[in-house]
C-alpha cells in the first residue's frame, strides 16, 4: 500500500526496454518549483525516440521516467513561487529529458516558469496533448518566422500532431491556411480553418501554382523532416520563411538562396536542457490557453484510452503509425 510519502512511476531501464512500474518517494518541491499530482500525460514521437535509444540530442540517461508532457493538480509549491497556489489546474512541457523526471508518474516537481494554468474548457485529457506541440508551433510561426495577418501559410504534415497545432495558431493570427497532408485528412484539415493539399494527388509545382499563381508562399512550416524541408524550399516566395522543426540530414540550400529566402530552426528542447528562456514557455502557454478559451485551439485526441498500466500499447500506436491524433495516458484521478 501506498504511503504519502510514495508515489507510483514508469522506468525505462535501458534502451527498448519494458516499462517498470515502481514505488518511489515521492519529491518535494524546491525553490521556484511546484509539485503537480498529474493527471494526464501525452505521448509525442520524441518519447518513443528516447526510449529506444535514438534521441540523443535529449540527453535523457537511463532508468529514467519519461513523459515530456503533462496536466494535474498544484498540491505544494516551493519557496519563491507567487503565480500558482495548491488546487490550481496547471498543464506544461515539464520534463522527460535532459535527466528531468518525465510525466508517467503520479506527481513531479517542476520549474513554475514553465507552466501555465490550463484552460476551463478542456479536460486535463485534452490538455496534456497540448504543450510541445504548442510550443513547437508557436516558436516556429511567431518567434521565428513573425506570423502576420493575411500571409499565405502552408504546413507540411497539417494534421499532424504540430501541425494541427500550427494550423490553427496561424489561422487564428488571421493568415490564409493550407496544409499539406493525406487525402483522407482533407475533412479534418478543413474543419480546423485550412484549405487540405493531398500530397499523393499534388506536386509541390501543382499546388504553388494552384494556390499562389505561382509566386510561392509567404510562410512554409515543415513538420516532417527530409524530402518534406527540399518540398519546403520549393514552396516559398521569394524573401519568404520556411521554418523546420525537423530539419536534420542534408538539404540543398540553392532553392532557397536563389529566392533570398530565410530559415529558422526550432528545437523545443533547449529551455529544459539549458534553463535558458523557460518563462517564455510558460508565456507561450499562457497564450495557448487564451486561445483555447476563445475557440481557436482545439487539441485532437485519439480515442484510445491507457493508463501507465498499458504504456506500451500507446508507444506501439506511434510506432506503428497508427495514432488518429495525440496519444494521452491517464495518470491518476
Amino acid at each position: 500500500m501506498l504511503t504519502p510519502s510514495t508515489m507510483k512511476a514508469l522506468y525505462i531501464d535501458s534502451p527498448n526496454a519494458p516499462f517498470r512500474l515502481a514505488e518511489i518517494p515521492k519529491p518535494k518541491p524546491g525553490p521556484g518549483q511546484v509539485l503537480v499530482r498529474i493527471a494526464a500525460s501525452s505521448v509525442n514521437p520524441l518519447d518513443t525516440k528516447i526510449r529506444a535509444g535514438a534521441a540523443a540530442h535529449a540527453r535523457q540517461p537511463f532508468p529514467a521516467v519519461l513523459g515530456i508532457d503533462l496536466a494535474g493538480t498544484v498540491e505544494e509549491i516551493g519557496d519563491a513561487v507567487s503565480d500558482f497556489h495548491p488546487g490550481d489546474e496547471v498543464y506544461g512541457m515539464t520534463g522527460g529529458v535532459g535527466g528531468n523526471q518525465g510525466s508517467l508518474a503520479e506527481y513531479a516537481a517542476v520549474d513554475a516558469r514553465l507552466l501555465a494554468l490550463k484552460p476551463h474548457n478542456l479536460s486535463m485529457r485534452e490538455a496534456a496533448a497540448l504543450p510541445l506541440a504548442t510550443i513547437t508551433a508557436w516558436e516556429g510561426l511567431v518567434d521565428r518566422a513573425h506570423l502576420q495577418a493575411g500571409q499565405k501559410v502552408l504546413v507540411l504534415g497539417g494534421a499532424g500532431g504540430v501541425g494541427h497545432v500550427a494550423v490553427q495558431i496561424a489561422k487564428a493570427f488571421g493568415a490564409d491556411v493550407y496544409a499539406v497532408d493525406g487525402g483522407a485528412k482533407a475533412d479534418y484539415i478543413r474543419s480546423i480553418g485550412a484549405t487540405p493539399i493531398d500530397y499523393r494527388a499534388e506536386t509541390v509545382e501543382d499546388y504553388v501554382a494552384a494556390h499562389t499563381g505561382g509566386r510561392g508562399f509567404d510562410l512554409v512550416y515543415d513538420t516532417i523532416g527530409g524530402a518534406n524541408l527540399d518540398a519546403a524550399f520549393q514552396a516559398v516566395r521569394r524573401f519568404g520563411h520556411v521554418v523546420s522543426a525537423l530539419g536534420w540530414g542534408t538539404h540543398a540550400l540553392a532553392p532557397l538562396s536563389f529566392k533570398a529566402a530565410s530559415y529558422s530552426g526550432v528545437f523545443t528542447l533547449l529551455p529544459l536542457l539549458t534553463g535558458e528562456g523557460r518563462e517564455h514557455h510558460g508565456e507561450i502557454m499562457r497564450a495557448a490557453t487564451k486561445l483555447v478559451e476563445a475557440d481557436k485551439l482545439v487539441p485532437r485526441l485519439d480515442p484510445h484510452r491507457f493508463t501507465l498500466a498499458d504504456v506500451d500499447e500507446a508507444h506501439a500506436l506511434i510506432e506503428n503509425r497508427q495514432a488518429q491524433g495525440k496519444i494521452v495516458v491517464d495518470v491518476s484521478g
